[in-house]
Order: structure tokens, then sequence, then C-alpha cells
């Protein structure tokens, strides 16, 4: 869909260049001699590359629409995720890579919204929050527990979270998927 370069958002995904492109700080200068532009700071959404790009105000840009599905993460083979559409019913696989980082908060049954492009998975979108049992942590320090000190922890994915000194090995905590940092016990 085309639209004016001025109607440009943040977080609107451009067509530029054969590449598709998320607009993450938009700035808007008119300079005293000549036409106004947008400085757009863009991310490819492929391979993560930034672009600055200057675009007149009056300038045509192709905007696209992303369609999102809700589906189920079902399991790895150790390269590819399947996903489970909730509606269809129908699996995919999705790359590792196309998942990035977020992948260790992945558990079995996990609903998630995937981004598709002409059929093609470009992201997921984890819950913002995942409960988790804590295996094992360190022992808590006497007196420490009057100050907001901290002890690492592991819990069952095999990640590290840093957790309270109160908290103790099997219990369920809320973690952020976003930092990947304890929130509350659960």
């Amino acid at each position: 869909m085309k639209i004016i370069a001025n109607n440009i958002n943040t977080g609107n995904i451009l067509e530029h260049k054969g590449k598709l492109w998320r607009v993450s700080k938009l700035s808007h200068t008119q300079p005293g001699k000549g036409g106004a532009f947008i400085q757009a700071e863009m991310k490819d959404i492929i391979n993560g590359t930034k672009l600055n790009e200057r675009f007149r105000s009056s300038e045509n840009v192709e905007r696209v629409i992303l369609d999102e599905k809700e589906m189920q993460y079902l399991f790895s083979d150790g390269t590819s995720y399947t996903f489970m559409d909730m509606v269809t019913y129908e699996q995919i696989e999705i790359a590792e890579d196309v998942i990035g980082e977020q992948v260790v908060w992945l558990t079995e049954n996990m609903d998630v919204k995937v981004s598709f492009y002409e059929e093609k998975p470009l992201s997921i979108e984890l819950p913002k929050y995942v409960t988790m049992t804590i295996i094992e942590a360190e022992a808590a320090i006497k007196g420490q527990t009057v100050t907001s000190s901290y002890k690492t922890s592991k819990v069952e994915n095999g990640q590290t979270v840093m957790v309270p000194q109160f908290i103790e090995a099997g219990e369920k905590i809320v973690i952020s998927t976003l930092e990947g940092t304890y929130l509350e016990r659960a």
C-alpha cells in the first residue's frame, strides 16, 4: 500500500530497495532552504542491518501490512521449531534464526503470534511473561534479606535468572520474556 512519507510512523514496515524494513526512529526536518524531508532509521527484518534513509515529504513509499496468526509451539528437532495454526491445525516449521534470542523462553504448548509476509514467517511474538520453576538456587546469605540483593538461580529451561534472596529451589516465578528478568513469585 503506497503512503506519503509524511504518514510514516515508528513501527511501520516498509518495502524499500527490495527488502523489508521496520521503522525504529523518525525525525521530520524542514531546512531553511529546500523542501522538508523525513529522516528514518530502519532495521532490516530479515538480517537485522540498520539503514538511515531520507525521504522527501511528498515522496511515496510502500508500506507493508503483515498477516498475523495465533499459533501454538509444539516441538523442536534441534534446527527448526514446529508451530500449529490454532484455526486450521496446519503445522509449519520455523528456523531458529527467525525466532531469534527469545527462543530460550519457548515452552511446549505456548501460544505465540507469528507474523507472515507472502506466506513466509518473518517473526514471532512470545507472551510478555512466562512462569517457570527454579531447579537450582544459591543459598541465601544470612542478613542479606533486608537489602534488595539478588542471587543467581537456574530455571527449568537451563537459563540463569537473578532472583531475590528469599526465592528457593522448587518455587515457580514469573519471568519477562523481553528482558529475561525475574518479576514476581507465581
